[in-house]
């Protein structure tokens, strides 16, 4: 294991290896019958696991505790954690990639980066002397009361969950919380309310803000949250009797699960159904869900992957936490929601997420000086096989804002596609209509990658990295060969002058890498529903006086009307990334009419559509803004 290097003012390498010294504790102790109690009553039920030198007995004394808030049955944690030694040994008896593109087998890889160990209890962690406290939240698991995600009284909870480990005997005053997807997200929210003793925060692959980001993407609905949310009603009624019965709870986990049986479900189907529904924008019901980053002083590392199902808003997050000296790290790697830390613990990689996870908590709740706060603070893998880049900001200050214009020139490179056109430096010198088709999706893409959480990978090429067969049913805009290598760095705008058919429009856009043998892998990706564009300028992004990142209010208020036959301005923001496209290769922006399995037009939406068309015209340009610099 090679100690920190210093690779400049403040910084240490990626493939840096922190010291976390041995494991003190041969065994762990499991307390599965504990049971929290809230201020309204209800009862969250926990799993404690304290370091022991025999199983049946904890080891004396208070430890720091880290604390993870799950909605998907602790049960679920403990299981998988009791396998997480064999699973890491089956990770590495698959060998990854090279990583110039996700494949599958980087999928089957994962767990041999200690990616198990930390979405269950991190026994890293324990040897070493920390307790762990995994929580079902209200209404899920075998704790009391009802769900209903994010709510400001599972965010109270949240709060009297840390206060009351406080008080116990076993904890030494240091908490920190961590977790993964929702239990990222429940960790920046408690970190937000800024409860005494918590002292630091360990976020994977968490979002800015769940409904903009899943649940109405582009400001329609995912079918995945669907089927998101039946799975955590599902696993309420799969309770941890024995702790039932010992706390006495029995009797009122039957009674909520009776009289809240699919929680949110039927909230979940009006909202997509109805039409007008105050609930199908953002609002102020769902904005006092979210996380108060700006309020965040716990020192907070966060985790995300290109193509998670959250990969908008991991550089937001972090450029609004208030934190400086190393006390806010973020990490991107190029993967997606099940695939954290692929390849992590090899050579010239970040470290195995569990020794990571270790150094960050060490540093804060231990206050051992072991250097992991002069990583990064940005580290991110290049798509496209760029490598791990580490520095202070993002995007990337050798970036200049660029723009390619939309023309009605065949590009020569995509004649699978509905239309092939091209991405110029130079505006179009004549007027053109492209109609966006209509049809049939296709399940091969990249899409459903993201949307599977990159289980789909493992099906080929096409259900990843090579997104021809999507782009069928759409129009392609493709580059000349780039001349030398370029790269990508930071959010991007996509300002079209189009019309509609219809009083709606929707448009998908994907960018991808178009490599010599015409294989069009995914870069990143936007979506957005027409009567949805205004803008909020004060959120938005620009860079040289150019709107790279628009953020859409997608309220009820500025809903924008879509007159037929009348043309309108739109800009649709497209996510962050960082990509490298080698010399020889092409940029590709698709834009479609909708996208499978991302995005669902309910019945209200599509009657509302009748074509749609962008409309090349050399007075007034559509175009493509973003950051890049020469390779």
């Amino acid at each position: 294991m090679s100690t920190p290097s210093r690779a400049g003012a403040g910084v240490v390498s990626v493939g840096a290896r922190f010291d976390i010294g041995p494991a003190q504790y041969p065994v762990v102790h499991l307390d599965a019958t504990v049971g929290i109690p809230m201020s309204d009553g209800v009862v969250l039920c926990a799993d404690l696991t304290r370091p022991a030198f025999r199983r049946a007995e904890p080891a004396a004394g208070a430890f720091p505790v880290v604390v993870n808030f799950t909605p998907y049955n602790r049960l679920g944690n403990r299981y998988i954690g009791r396998m997480a030694r064999i699973a890491r040994w089956i990770g590495r008896a698959v060998r990854g990639s090279d990583r110039r593109r996700f494949v599958g087998r980087d999928l089957l890889h994962t767990p041999a980066s200690g990616a198990v160990d930390v979405f269950a209890t991190n026994r890293t962690l324990v040897e070493r002397g920390y307790a762990d406290l995994v929580v079902d939240v209200r209404g899920t698991g075998s704790s009391t009361g009802a769900w209903d995600f994010f709510s400001p009284r599972e965010h109270r909870d949240y709060v009297e969950v840390i206060d009351w480990v406080r008080e116990q005997p076993w904890c030494d005053g240091h908490i920190a919380v961590t977790g993964i997807s929702y239990g990222a997200i429940a960790a920046l929210v408690v970190a937000g309310e800024r409860p005494a003793g918590l002292d630091a925060v360990f976020a994977i692959v968490a979002g800015e803000d769940p409904v903009r980001e899943l649940g109405l993407t582009g400001g329609v609905p995912t079918p995945g949250m669907a089927v998101w949310m039946a799975v955590v009603n599902a696993g309420k009624f799969v309770p941890s009797p024995r702790g039932l019965i010992r706390n006495g709870l029995l009797g009122a986990y039957l009674r909520d699960r009776l009289g809240d049986p699919v929680s949110g479900l039927g909230k979940a189907a009006r909202i997509a159904a109805t039409e007008g529904h105050p609930d199908r924008f953002l609002n102020d019901q769902w904005a006092e869900r979210l996380p108060k980053f700006e309020d965040i002083a716990a020192p907070t590392w966060i985790l995300g992957a290109w193509h998670d199902v959250y990969n908008r808003s991991n550089f937001r997050m972090f450029d609004r936490l208030g934190l400086s000296g190393g006390k806010k790290q973020v990490l991107v790697d190029d993967g997606y929601h099940l695939s954290i830390g692929a390849g992590f613990g090899e050579p010239d990689n970040p470290p195995a997420l569990d020794e990571l996870q270790c150094a960050w908590f060490d540093k804060w709740l231990k206050g051992i000086d072991n250097g992991i706060d002069d990583y990064g603070p940005v580290t991110v893998r290049r798509q496209g096989g760029g490598g791990w880049v580490a520095r202070p900001e993002f995007p990337d200050p050798a970036a200049t804002v660029r723009r390619l214009y939309l023309t009605g020139d065949p590009s020569g490179s995509a004649a699978h596609s509905a239309l092939d056109a091209a991405l110029s430096d130079t505006a179009p010198g004549e007027g053109m209509r492209l109609p966006v088709p209509t049809g049939r999706r296709r399940a091969a893409s990249n899409n459903a990658a993201l949307m599977s959480m990159g289980v789909t990978t493992v099906l080929g090429r096409r259900f990843g990295s090579d997104d021809r067969l999507a782009e069928a049913t759409a129009v392609t805009f493709t580059t000349a060969p780039l001349a030398a290598d370029l790269i990508l760095s930071g959010p991007m705008n996509l300002r079209l002058w189009v019309e509609a058919g219809g009083t709606e429009a929707f448009w998908s856009v994907t960018v991808t890498d178009v490599e010599p043998d015409g294989a069009s892998a995914t870069l990143t990706r936007g979506a957005l529903l027409s009567s949805l564009r205004a803008v909020e300028e004060k959120g938005s992004t620009y860079l040289d006086g150019e709107l790279v990142f628009p953020l859409h209010t997608l309220r009820a208020e500025s809903v924008l009307p879509v007159t037929p036959g009348e043309p309108f301005d739109i800009d649709i923001e497209i996510n962050p990334t960082e990509a490298v496209l080698r010399a020889g290769h092409r940029l590709r922006v698709t834009v479609a009419s909708g996208s499978f399995p991302r995005h669902w037009l309910p019945p209200h939406l599509s009657r509302k559509i009748n074509g749609q068309t962008i409309v090349l015209d050399p007075e007034h340009p559509s175009y493509l803004t973003f950051a890049g610099a020469e390779g």
